[in-house]
């Protein structure tokens, strides 16, 4: 194992009035892949610059591996990065540019530096690239020398701020697995910054959503996914639909919301505990992700009903958008399989709408926050 832990203890950054990060404490595990995401001006890139050392911190400490590194400067702090724009040296071949921070911290001999460069090349599948230059590798080919390059010399951590954006998506869905498959074999602390939250499901151990420079929630990617503990966080990972209902009480054991005349749905309050404490009548935000929604042709007895504004074919699934009747201005998102596609769910179809109560998300109308 290279990675060492990470601990962000109360971090704060102000640039004039505004603050840009507000008060935050993480605890990053050695060798854990954790991605930080959020929309633009969220943070995000502020708390990687804090731990890279470009920018330093209004107050708080930032440790690895339990020694306190905020006052060292950028070049003592020997941490891997990785960007955008991935910096290789024209001049230089892949043997060359990986071998670059050995060389510049003079760890080890021409012997021993040759034999750690022929483990990268070996790591990153380029050993019959070794002696091309920069302009004579594609992207993905230039992203795996950058990466090598900041593996090389055994950082404690990598920073990673949106190192996959200039790639075409194929490429970049299969550079995402590339580089977990990287760091899984070195057991490598990676901090990982990303706009795209797909991607960030697909690499991350632990996600980190930040927006209007406050974590909001940390978590697994199941977790932030499946039991977000806010609108923001639910509507930022992946789609979701948002219904309004009001908390009518509990019957027979089950907590019922009214959503309209003639419909309403039951729930286990052992799923939803904290609507037992919500006074009868309390505005609830009823989520739901498309996957979750049930449609059928015609109407059946307590359902929703609605009209079919468009079906979307994207080759696994099918998207289906349906505008209830109770609420003309939601367009209900609805995945189906790509095989439960039929005449019945097309254009101007009139459905019954119905939910899988399991999976059913709460929030509370006002805090926004799971009720």
């Amino acid at each position: 194992m290279i990675g060492q832990k990470l601990m962000l203890a109360g971090v704060q950054k102000r640039f004039g009035e505004t603050w840009a990060v507000h008060e935050t404490t993480l605890d990053i595990r050695a060798g854990e892949f954790v991605s930080i995401i959020g929309p633009s001006g969220s943070g995000k890139t502020t708390l990687l610059t804090m731990i890279a050392g470009f920018e330093q911190p209004t107050n708080g400490r930032i440790l690895v591996g339990g020694i306190d590194i905020t006052t060292l400067p950028p070049n003592r702090r020997n941490i891997g990065m990785v960007f955008q724009k991935y910096a290789l040296f024209p001049h230089l071949t892949v043997r060359q540019n990986i071998a670059f921070p050995l060389k510049m911290r003079r760890l080890g001999s021409k012997k021993e530096i040759q034999t750690r460069v022929d483990e990268m090349l070996e790591l990153i599948r380029l050993n019959d690239f070794a002696d091309r230059y920069p302009n004579q590798l594609s992207g993905g080919q230039q992203q795996r020398v950058a990466v090598a390059r900041a593996l090389v010399f055994s950082p404690p951590v990598i920073l990673m701020d949106e190192p996959l954006g200039a790639l075409d998506k194929k490429l970049r869905e299969a550079m995402q697995f590339e580089i977990k498959r990287i760091q899984e074999d070195l057991a490598a602390t990676v901090i990982y910054v990303t706009h795209d939250q797909e991607e960030a499901l697909t690499m991350s151990d632990r996600i980190v959503v930040m927006h209007d420079g406050c974590v909001q929630q940390v978590g697994t990617p199941s977790e932030l996914y499946n039991e977000p503990n806010g609108t923001f966080v639910a509507d930022f990972i992946g789609s979701i639909n948002f219904i309004p209902a009001t908390y009518r009480g509990n019957e027979n054991g089950k907590c019922i919301l009214d959503i309209s005349e003639g419909v309403a749905v039951e729930v286990d309050p052992q799923l939803h505990p904290q609507l037992a404490h919500k006074s009868i009548g309390s505005d609830i935000r009823m989520a739901m992700r498309p996957e979750h929604v049930r449609i059928s042709s015609g109407q059946s007895r307590g359902q929703l009903s609605g009209t079919i504004e468009a079906s979307v074919f994207i080759g696994s699934s099918t998207v289906v958008f349906v505008r209830l009747d109770a609420f003309p201005n939601i367009d209900l998102r609805v995945q189906l399989p790509a095989t439960a596609s039929s005449p019945a769910f097309q254009r101007n179809s009139r459905v019954g709408v119905s939910f899988d109560t399991l999976s059913l998300l709460t929030f509370d109308l006002k805090t926004r926050l799971a009720a």
